[in-house]
């Protein structure tokens, strides 16, 4: 590890960000905290769209805009003028005109690419040579190894440096856990989780969080303890004393949520490399186009199962594993065997090494 930078960056986070869905949010936010746990006095900024259920409980500074950033270049280069960031990070996000703003102004620029479409879009010759670091936010069996015209435009170009971004997942917390099943009266490897993510607009997924939730009442309703975390349903008591319903969870709470369950039912997105990366047998269900092909890798590798977008195929399929205890562990060892790398940490590591080039960058610029 490099050593300690003598100035804490002034970073600016610009994740995807709207009504629906919040993964691009969640893994920036997991960065951002771990960048002020190791720099205590730097400055952490925000833009976000002001429909984002979360966009009114960000821990950090935050710029509200009409939708997500991505579709209001000159608002996000007003803020890049007047924060002055050392560092902006685009996760799924950003335009030409923003990125070379960045640029202009000396900040360092981070690109995180979660879909084909995005990663294409970082490929292309003047995002190469505007973008310093390139992480694709999934790990390389799901995400797909670089193929030969990346190599080759990475060949000719020289930039920027790509990082897999296996997972972004806080560190276990024992005592955070026992409190936390104490609180929902759960007992560790006895119930199933179910978490559809933060909601969707995606066609013939409009009512995502239904399905599942109905998924999660008809499991609890069988006897499987049940605790159902997601958008769009009523928290707090059940009808049934097997069924918990949330309607959201700070990240470290449902990592070791994931952590203790026996089956985790999620989407195809973060949640899915969550609960893979906790060694927990996983159950998963795309409500996405770019989700299919992420489950079929997995599928692939061992690490999950797969259900459709139906409430009693999902339930079969859960039953299927919880009453398998054999398949339900294999699953779960070859889960764990992945031994997937620690996102937040290469992430940060990264982005302090950006942070020395920065200076460095600012004191040659002063001496000239």
């Amino acid at each position: 590890m490099m050593p300690r930078s003598p100035q804490a960056p002034r970073l600016l986070v610009i994740p995807v960000s709207g009504a629906y869905g919040m993964g691009e949010y969640a893994r920036s936010l997991a960065i951002a905290r771990a960048v002020s746990a190791r720099w205590p006095a730097a400055s952490v900024h925000f833009a976000l769209s002001r429909d984002a259920p979360y966009a009114a409980d960000a821990p950090f500074e935050t710029t509200l805009m009409p939708s997500s950033p991505t579709f209001h270049s000159p608002a996000v280069i007003e803020l890049i003028e007047r924060f002055r960031p050392t560092i902006v990070l685009f996760d799924n996000a950003g335009r030409t005109a923003q990125l070379r703003a960045a640029k202009r102004l000396g900040a360092k620029v981070v690109y995180i690419s979660a879909r084909r479409r995005q990663r294409n879009k970082a490929f292309r010759l003047v995002w190469m040579n505007l973008i310093d670091e390139h992480w694709i936010a999934y790990p390389e069996f799901i995400a797909g190894s670089l193929g030969p015209v990346e190599r080759l435009k990475l060949r000719l170009v020289g930039r920027p440096t790509v990082r897999y971004l296996d997972v972004v997942l806080p560190p276990t917390d024992l005592a955070r856990q026992r409190a936390l099943l104490s609180q929902l009266g759960l007992h560790t490897g006895s119930f199933v989780l179910i978490v559809p993510g933060g909601g969707t607009g995606h066609p013939g997924a409009t009512d995502a969080a239904a399905r599942f939730h109905a998924a999660a009442v008809a499991l609890a309703a069988s006897g499987e303890p049940t605790a159902f975390i997601g958008p769009g349903v009523a928290g707090g008591a059940s009808t049934d004393p097997q069924l918990r319903v949330l309607r959201s969870l700070v990240q470290a709470d449902l990592a070791e949520l994931m952590r203790a369950a026996r089956l985790i039912v999620a989407n195809g997105g973060s949640t899915l490399l969550q609960g893979i990366a906790c060694g927990t047998a996983t159950l998963a269900i795309p409500i996405a186009g770019d989700q299919t092909e992420r489950i079929r890798r997995a599928v692939a590798a061992g690490v999950c199962m797969q259900a459709l977008l139906d409430a009693g195929d999902i339930v079969r399929r859960a039953r299927d594993l919880l009453q398998d205890e054999p398949a339900r562990a294999a699953l779960a060892a070859r889960a764990a065997g992945l031994g997937l790398a620690d996102g937040i940490a290469m992430a940060v590591d990264a982005l302090e090494r950006l942070q020395a080039d920065q200076s460095h960058d600012d004191e040659v610029r002063a001496r000239a």
